[in-house]
């Protein structure tokens, strides 16, 4: 019984490595650092997904909407 809970604590370590410390070196807060507004942010992620919605509708041969 004293192996399950070591190994369980050694799971919960890494998991708590791997979300916690590794996403502030990997994937910075792009919004926060290019916008100041909210207003800002929200139309900058509209804008990429509308984007990529009208590339992939052109690019597979369907209709425009």
């Amino acid at each position: 019984m004293t192996l399950g809970r070591t190994l369980w604590k050694i799971i919960l370590i890494k998991l708590i490595i791997m979300f916690g410390v590794l996403k502030l070196f990997f994937f910075p807060d792009f919004l926060n650092t290019q916008f100041a507004t909210d207003a800002e942010r929200a139309d900058h992620v509209l804008q990429q997904i509308t984007s990529a919605a009208k590339e992939t509708t052109t690019t597979t041969g369907g209709e425009s909407l």
